[in-house]
């Protein structure tokens, strides 16, 4: 039993959804999504809301990722996704260039350009340390921070590098004085 996928979705005000195949096409006031549906999935409105069903039970590990697609896909569209990221270093820090440029220092000998896709929008602090990544596509929203963080990962002995906002992080002990 899925307990995520019987779970209803609200369908707010100015959302329309169209189903084609094995897509499902969630139009709202930030933009258009699309999210893939198994098949054997159906989508069946019912008083503002989306019941996601299943034809059988073969498809039971279906139903649940099924429901949290479509759900994201609404949520996207109507508030949107955003990634917080965190520069912690001397001398680390990012700058915008124009809309579709991030240029990270991060204390290697270049700096670094990131390219942005087209619907990410990307904020810096005026101290060129917190970043928020946003856009309506929550995988490409992950993707891009993922992909960030990864430019220089929390070095685990001074905790230098780029994290997500809130990220807990095990400093390791460094070498200890001979005798």
């Amino acid at each position: 039993m899925s307990r995520i996928g019987k779970k209803p979705i609200a369908l707010p005000a100015g959302v329309k959804y169209t189903v084609d195949g094995n897509t499902v096409l969630v139009e709202g006031p930030k933009g258009k999504v699309t999210a893939l549906v198994p098949t054997g999935i159906t989508l069946v409105k019912k008083d503002n809301e989306l019941l996601v069903e299943r034809e059988n039970d073969s498809l039971a590990g279906f139903h649940g990722l099924a429901r949290a697609l479509v759900f994201n896909a609404v949520t996207g569209v109507t508030t949107g996704w955003t990634k917080e990221l965190d520069i912690v270093g001397i001398g680390y820090r990012a700058e915008l260039k124009g809309k579709d440029m991030v240029v990270f220092t991060l204390g290697y000998s270049h700096p670094i350009e990131f390219p942005l896709p087209t619907g990410i929008e990307v904020t810096i602090d005026a101290k060129q340390l917190h970043l928020t990544v946003s856009g309506i596509d929550r995988q490409k929203v992950g993707q891009i921070a993922a992909d960030m963080r990864s430019l220089r990962k929390p070095d685990p002995y001074k905790n230098k590098g780029v994290r997500y906002t809130g990220e807990k992080l095990k400093k390791k002990v460094g070498k200890t004085g001979a005798k």
